[in-house]
């Protein structure tokens, strides 16, 4: 599975309260990407949009459209993927047997 998307974003749209900083001190936006079938007038099929909460959806709150852009190479599959939690590292238990 593989894609390329070409995606252009107008800055001013960001709703700057919704950047939020990670424990490295880098700033992130979590956006959504919608692609379509089919092309817009424009060509595109491609939207970017702010991501909702789960509130949001839910009151089916309007979205936040940030860009749009095309697809422009595809294999043409695109398959979803389910995250998988990382499984967390298990203290060391002390040896038994010392190798000296």
């Amino acid at each position: 599975m593989s894609s390329v998307i070409s995606i252009s974003i107008d800055l001013s749209k960001i709703d700057k309260s919704r950047i939020v900083e990670g424990k490295n001190g880098a700033k992130y936006l979590d956006i959504n990407l919608a692609v379509s079938d089919q092309a817009n007038d424009y060509g595109k099929n491609v939207s970017v949009y702010h991501s909702q909460s789960k509130e949001e959806r839910e009151a089916k709150a309007e979205r936040s459209y940030l860009g749009g852009g095309k697809v422009v190479w595809t294999d043409g599959k695109i398959d979803s993927v389910q995250s998988t939690p990382k499984p967390k590292a298990s203290p060391k238990k002390p040896t038994e047997e010392l190798p000296f």
